[in-house]
């Protein structure tokens, strides 16, 4: 994608974003009508000239700075992320609504041309179908987004002109019938909420801005002009037509859902009106393609910017960044799923969000001027381009709040837009101080465990100790000279009776005994035996010379500081001279 010969052209980078912003003529033009009514047309005149000041706007900002990330990018350098991520997560939102509006639009005119087909059910499959589309990349992508977007306006232009060829044939009298009918309050009124209305038909204008970095050198400020000039031609005039050949109470009452597809009855038959409706299903599924591609762009920068965790930048050989698709597959059905197809509870999430980034992309602009001065750029937006569109959205932001304050199923819109950008923005503002709230769990942690592991070491400590202080105690074996068949039973007694690590082998023996030597050679040999079988017990020899009584006994307990009680004998024979008790607690083991 980032080579030469993978940007994307004039033509298929206009068609992803035009796509978005070309359909708003199915919807914009009743709307404008139900609010401006004869003046729709000029409402829609306005947003075109709004649309022009932002041309200069956006090519100044993405000129300079050619990244993907649209208003993100433009704040992100020219203020401060937290900021950015504001402007980010609008974006998102946008993008969120957008998918699921244009899905379920498109498949509620598939079941008017088809009454079997089951609306939420085919509104998934279609995201899954353009999730799939998507990740198989943007060159792929741009193909399908072509073919739609030729076929759009191939289909406008030919319902343009069987309008007027109507109107030649038939006259003009149905639009002298509704210029002459009353306006509801005053005309400053109907214009303030027509265009407020009718702001809504350049949507699709900030996505091309997310995806600069796939468009080819230059492309990018042709996709705004291309853009501009679709809206201000086709929007205004097909408001005017629309005006020209059916009655506004009409519009109003029965056709403001499918005002085009009406207008294609009128002028050319069912079969026109078939077809607008058909194209109707196809343009709208092409904008659930734009919202995938400006998200996709505007997720990898952000994740590039640590804003995001890294594990969304995995590739696939496509170079198609498919688990940020996915992720936002899963929110876009989520969101479906959780309004229960009722999608125009997100009219307030898409008017607020997508107006708020328009207007803090102007913002961008002006920070652009003052903190980057110096930075080299092909377009300069004039300050009163950039105020005066600034004011008009403002003004388009607080015509759609006050419209739907006093429309009583539209007043829980900006509840629900906050119920999806609280969570959005508390997720951005986690992942942006995420080292410092990593730090607090950790000292939160210390100051928890700390005491306990203190504590813990304490005992460690003094368990230890008294592990060596039990280890160390010594226990005393006299032998007469016993076999190691003996002196092994000893052993194993020792080990599985008393915890020790020290042992005294002690002989006693009279110095005229002539088999003094052998018996201590003898023991000699058989301790370094032992010593290397049972190498967690030292073994010390010793050989006394005398002879073994109580008194004896007695001595070497003072004198070794060991207690009698850890003295051991083998059980003595018929000749043994004392009484056990005479030894004073010296124990039998063998």
């Amino acid at each position: 994608m980032k080579t030469k010969d993978r940007k994307l052209g004039e033509l298929a980078a206009t068609a992803i974003c035009g796509n978005d912003i070309s359909s708003s003529v199915l919807y914009v033009s009743a709307l404008s009508i139900l609010y401006a009514g004869k003046y729709a047309w000029i409402t829609l005149i306005i947003v075109a000239f709004v649309l022009f000041l932002f041309r200069k706007i956006y090519a100044e900002v993405v000129c300079a700075l050619p990244l993907n990330g649209g208003a993100y990018n433009a704040l992100l350098n020219t203020t401060s992320k937290y900021i950015a991520s504001y402007a980010a997560t609008l974006t998102i939102l946008s993008y969120m609504a957008t998918s699921v509006i244009s899905a379920n639009e498109a498949m509620r005119y598939l079941h008017g041309l088809w009454t079997a087909e089951p609306v939420i059910l085919s509104t998934i499959l279609l995201l899954i179908f353009f999730a799939l589309l998507a990740i198989l990349g943007i060159r792929e992508s741009s193909k399908v987004a072509t073919a739609i977007f030729i076929f759009h306006l191939t289909s406008m232009v030919l319902l343009i002109g069987f309008v007027f060829y109507y109107l030649f044939s038939f006259g003009f009298g149905t639009l002298y019938e509704n210029w002459n009918l009353p306006v509801e309050g005053s005309i400053s009124t109907a214009i303030f909420l027509g265009f407020s209305a009718s702001m809504l038909g350049i949507s699709g204008f900030e996505s091309s801005a997310n995806y600069v970095e796939e468009q080819a050198r230059g492309v990018f400020v042709k996709t705004l002009k291309n853009m501009w000039v679709i809206v201000s031609i086709i929007n205004p005039l097909m408001a005017f037509l629309a005006i020209s050949i059916i009655a506004i109470p009409e519009i109003k009452e029965l056709h403001s859902d499918v005002l085009l597809s009406q207008m294609g009855k009128i002028s050319g038959g069912n079969w026109l009106g078939w077809l607008i409706s058909v194209d109707a299903v196809i343009v709208l599924s092409g904008a659930v393609l734009t919202s995938f591609v400006g998200v996709t762009g505007l997720l990898e920068r952000m994740t590039l910017d640590r804003i995001l965790p890294p594990f969304f930048l995995k590739k696939n050989k496509r170079n198609s960044s498919y688990r940020i698709i996915i992720l936002f597959l899963i929110i876009s059905i989520s969101v479906l799923l959780i309004s229960k197809g009722r999608v125009e509870v997100l009219a307030g999430v898409y008017t607020i969000s997508f107006l708020s980034v328009m207007g803090l992309f102007a913002v961008g602009n002006i920070l652009l001027k003052v903190k980057r001065s110096k930075l080299p750029r092909q377009y300069k937006a004039r300050w009163i381009s950039v105020i005066i569109a600034i004011i008009s959205v403002l003004i388009a932001l607080v015509g759609n709040i006050s419209m739907e304050s006093s429309d009583p199923e539209m007043q829980s819109n900006f509840v629900i837009f906050l119920e999806y950008f609280i969570p959005g923005i508390i997720f951005v503002i986690i992942m942006l101080n995420r080292l410092d709230l990593l730090q607090f769990l950790l000292s939160l942690l210390r100051n928890i465990f700390d005491p306990i592991r203190e504590l813990f070491l304490k005992m460690h400590v003094s368990i230890n100790r008294t592990i060596d202080r039990i280890g160390s105690q010594e226990f005393v074996f006299f032998t007469r000279g016993d076999n190691i068949k003996n002196l092994n039973k000893v052993m194993l007694y020792i080990l599985k009776n008393e915890s020790t690590k020290k042992l005294k082998l002690v002989t006693v023996i009279k110095e005229e005994d002539s088999n003094r030597k052998q018996i201590i050679d003898n023991l000699k040999r058989d301790i370094d035996f032992l010593n290397k079988e049972y190498p967690e017990i030292s073994i010390e020899f010793k050989s006394l010379n005398g002879k073994f009584t109580p008194e004896l006994v007695r001595k070497l307990s003072k004198e070794w500081n060991i207690p009698i009680n850890f003295m051991f004998i083998g059980s003595p024979g018929d000749h043994f001279p004392y009484r056990i008790e005479e030894l004073g607690g010296v124990r039998l083991i063998i």
